[in-house]
């Protein structure tokens, strides 16, 4: 009992210490916690105070700038006005300059007006000119030139018109020389290349054995896409290793505008290039149905040559073979020697009938042809018209260039149709012909057989 109430006792002291420590502590932490929040108070107080002081002086600075900027704008509002007095009292006095410069020139606004006009008409063949692409920079000063002359205000000097008179001079006289330097030429592949050029007056430069091309607004020249036949190259590669004399060469006459009639003519389709664009389905059709037409009317013809070559070997021998159409006739009348002249005579029919279709073969399929090419070219025509008139009801007749492709197909086919036809036609009538003179032969000689055995038969009776 007694250690119960020690116990007890001893706990109770231990809480009251612990309690009054706590206390302590509590006590403590709020007064360090009211003195932070008055310290911050006092700092802030000072930081509002320090941002006023700032703002205050900001809005003073503003208002000097806007009191600085209104007197600017009253200044160049000022001087806006002074200006445009000035501005129309320049005009006028531009104006009087003007009309005693007009009157001071005289006849020289004549002569600036015709040398205007003429260098205007000079400067479209300086532009496209081959002679430019030697001598750049004409256009330009030619340009200038034009403009002063037009002028009103600037005048022209007489080296500026020495300078278009030797622009003109020079015109002329490389038009008649045939020279050689070097230049940039723009290759088919996009690139440019440092080559020499042989010029040849102003019709047509070459280079490296090709033509060139020239147009002012690309500044250079280029080689033709397309290069003419292999004989005018090989007469350009004459000319561009020749140092002297002679050479004979191929040139565009309308050389003034850069060679265009050549460029035109390289680059007009070839006819293989036109069957591919324009034939169309049954283009294609129409020259497959040709091609085995021909194939089997040269088929034909080499074996009724050579059954031909026969039968004349067969008519120079005596005795019958079986390798050919007049001996294999000639076996059936030696085989029937014996029988009268009406059964002889059937028989050799009937070896003629035989030997018919085998020396005609093929020939109704190749006339089947001729006459169908024809008509596949006509039916081409057809649905090429049909095309015409179809883009015509949807874009209208005003641009011819819509309707060129259903009027090319309907032409390409027609002249496939023809250009099929004739040789086929050719060849049937050949082959045929050469059939029918070895049924030929052999009616005559089978004739002839019945024949002697008729005139032997009537001797024997009589």
């Amino acid at each position: 009992m007694k250690a119960l109430h020690k116990i007890t006792s001893l706990s109770a002291a231990a809480l009251m210490m612990l309690l009054t420590s706590a206390q302590g502590y509590a006590q403590s932490s709020l007064s360090d916690l009211l003195n932070a929040v008055e310290n911050d108070r006092v700092a802030e107080s000072e930081e509002y105070q320090q941002r006023l002081q700032e703002f205050e002086q900001n809005a003073a600075r503003q208002q000097q700038i806007l009191d600085t900027t209104e007197g600017r704008i009253v200044e160049q509002e000022g001087l806006q006005v002074q200006l445009s007095d000035q501005f129309e009292a320049n005009e006028v006095i531009i104006a009087d300059k003007r009309e005693v410069l007009r009157n001071r020139r005289g006849d020289l606004n004549e002569l600036f007006g015709t040398l205007q006009g003429v260098a205007g008409d000079f400067l479209s063949n300086f532009q496209d000119s081959l002679i430019s692409a030697q001598y750049p920079g004409r256009t330009g000063e030619l340009e200038v030139i034009i403009e002063r002359a037009g002028s009103s205000i600037e005048q022209l000097n007489i080296s500026e018109m020495e300078r278009f008179w030797y622009f003109m001079h020079q015109e002329v006289t490389e038009s008649g020389r045939v020279v050689t330097y070097n230049g940039d030429v723009a290759l088919p592949s996009g690139e440019t290349a440092n080559r020499s050029i042989t010029r040849i007056g102003t019709f047509n430069a070459i280079s490296d054995g090709e033509y060139l091309s020239y147009q002012g607004e690309v500044g250079h020249l280029q080689v033709l896409p397309r290069q003419p036949a292999a004989d005018v190259l090989s007469a350009a590669n004459a000319l561009t290793s020749s140092n002297s004399g002679f050479t004979r060469t191929g040139i565009d006459p309308t050389g003034g505008v850069g060679g265009q009639v050549m460029a035109n003519l390289v680059n007009f389709p070839s006819a293989q290039e036109q069957v591919e664009a324009n034939a169309g389905v049954i283009g294609f059709i129409i020259i497959g149905v040709g091609v085995v037409g021909i194939i089997l009317g040269f088929f034909r013809l080499l074996m009724l040559t050579l059954v031909s070559v026969k039968v004349r070997s067969q008519l120079k021998s005596d005795k019958a073979s079986k390798n050919n159409p007049l001996g294999r006739v000639l076996l059936v009348a030696e085989s029937n020697p014996n029988a009268d002249t009406e059964t002889l005579e059937l028989k050799l029919g009937e070896a003629i009938l035989k030997e018919t279709p085998s020396l005609e073969s093929l020939l109704t399929l190749i006339k089947m042809i001729a006459t169908i090419a024809p008509l596949g070219g006509l039916l081409g025509t057809v649905t090429g018209m049909i095309q015409v008139f179809q883009q015509i009801t949807v874009y209208g007749a005003g641009d011819p260039t819509i309707m060129a492709g259903g009027i090319s197909q309907a032409l390409m086919t027609t002249v496939l149709g023809i250009v099929v036809a004739i040789p086929t036609i050719f060849m049937h009538t050949v082959v045929k012909s050469r059939s029918d003179n070895i049924i030929h032969i052999l009616e005559e000689q089978a004739t002839g057989m019945i024949a002697q055995k008729a005139e032997r038969s009537a001797s024997t009776q009589a």
